[in-house]
């Protein structure tokens, strides 16, 4: 059996999922899925446990199980954003044992394969342009202002709204503009579906006209034979009684459309390219002084541009197959030279490219003891590099999107 875990903001783990138990097997398949929605904004770490469940607990509901009463055969982690980046979404990680780090590191655990998929019902989107005839209204001296109200009804019984569309003025036959469902938000295309058609009231008490139930399949079948759909109105004799009324509901157009998700871009061959540009301009304040935003604290703790670094590239590093990153700094001058407005922040003359992460955090510092901080905050010389680089790929057939991070300090609040 395998528990899966996702750590929370504070690092702690927490349980979200267990597979079902897999008898007598050492190269086990598990069937259950867990279904988690993907932030790319957040470094979504997952934590694989796998456990041996004894044979006297084969009788009993996974979750149940207490998980110090089975054998714990090694765990494994990985960031969900790890698995979405490989060509077919699949990843073999290492089962350690966290008591290895004391004993041989060649003890083998065996391995777990995480396989993801995205949930393809959520790139169907239908367009419907929708029109109504003959609307009926109780009150004959005033006017009809309709719209209609698209709900779904979940298993309580309860209608959820999922789409309304505007309200059309003193029309008894209106066509309203074009209206977008995802699949995803009605639940399937033969979950039913009400429409409701109001008469809108500016107090906000809107007089109900008449109802129709169909699905979306039964609205494309309507679409392809050209033919209307008579409204109801309930009445109060009870819930299986209802009055047809006159007015009717056409589907003048139904159309279905892919839309392509980021997931879709990356399983395509496209990835992300990070780039950075620091300030390096003296109104960041005397490195050397605690009050400054590149103020190296010896106890450790990261300054703000340093934490800028940080959060935004954990987040893109994952997206970038060879993590080498053109990292850049401006508006200071180098030992011995004129203020440059683009400069290497590795310190050398031809490429720009560290190692990682770590590697711009390295070199960050390294400036710092190199340079001097001057100015003035000119933007242009390092958009046009990152642009030069950006074109260069484009013309020699690469798939990249290229994401630049300036880090530049802000007037008013004095931070980045």
């Amino acid at each position: 059996m395998v528990v899966v875990y996702t750590k929370e903001r504070d690092g702690q783990p927490s349980e979200v999922f267990r597979t079902e138990v897999v008898l007598n097997s050492l190269n086990p398949t598990w069937i259950m899925k867990y279904t988690m929605t993907f932030q790319f904004e957040v470094v979504q770490t997952l934590l694989f446990h796998v456990y041996d469940v004894d044979t006297q607990f084969h009788d009993i509901d996974v979750k149940m199980l207490k998980l110090d009463e089975q054998q714990f055969l090694g765990e494994a982690s990985c960031v969900l954003s790890e698995i979405l980046t490989r060509p077919n979404r699949s990843l073999t990680l290492d089962l350690v044992q966290k008591e290895d780090s004391t004993l041989s590191s060649h003890l083998r655990h065996g391995q777990l394969v995480v396989h993801a998929e995205e949930c393809i019902s959520s790139k169907t989107t239908t367009e419907m342009i929708l029109r109504c005839s003959d609307l009926e209204h109780k009150d004959l001296f005033s006017r009809i202002n309709p719209f209609l109200v698209i709900s779904k009804t979940v298993e309580s019984g309860i209608p959820i709204s999922v789409c309304k569309t505007e309200v059309l003025k003193n029309d008894h036959n209106p066509i309203w503009k074009p209206i977008f469902l995802n699949v995803q938000q009605v639940g399937s295309k033969d979950s039913p579906l009400v429409i409701d058609c109001y008469n809108f009231n500016s107090s906000g008490k809107h007089d109900l006209i008449g109802k129709v139930r169909k699905s979306l399949a039964d609205l494309e079948r309507l679409r392809s034979s050209g033919e209307g759909e008579n409204f109801f109105s309930p009445t109060a004799v009870g819930h299986d009684h209802k009055k047809v009324l006159k007015s009717q509901l056409f589907v003048d157009k139904f159309s279905e459309s892919i839309q392509y998700t980021f997931l879709d871009y990356l399983k395509g061959g496209c990835e992300l390219n990070f780039m950075v540009a620091i300030d390096f301009t003296a109104s960041n304040g005397n490195p050397r002084l605690p009050d400054s935003l590149h103020y190296l604290d010896p106890s450790g703790r990261l300054n703000a541009y340093q934490q800028a670094i940080v959060e935004v590239g954990e987040v893109l590093q994952f997206y970038d197959s060879d993590k080498r990153f053109p990292a850049w700094g401006f508006g200071a001058r180098p030992i011995d030279g004129p203020v440059s407005h683009c400069f290497n922040l590795n310190g050398s003359n031809n490429h720009c490219e560290v190692e990682g992460i770590q590697g711009i955090m390295m070199t960050y510092t390294s400036a710092l003891m190199n340079v001097s901080l001057a100015g003035p905050t000119l933007f242009g010389p390092v958009i046009s590099t990152a642009a030069l680089i950006a074109s260069q790929s484009l013309a020699n057939g690469g798939k990249k999107y290229f994401v630049l991070l300036i880090i530049t300090i802000s007037r008013k609040q004095k931070m980045p």
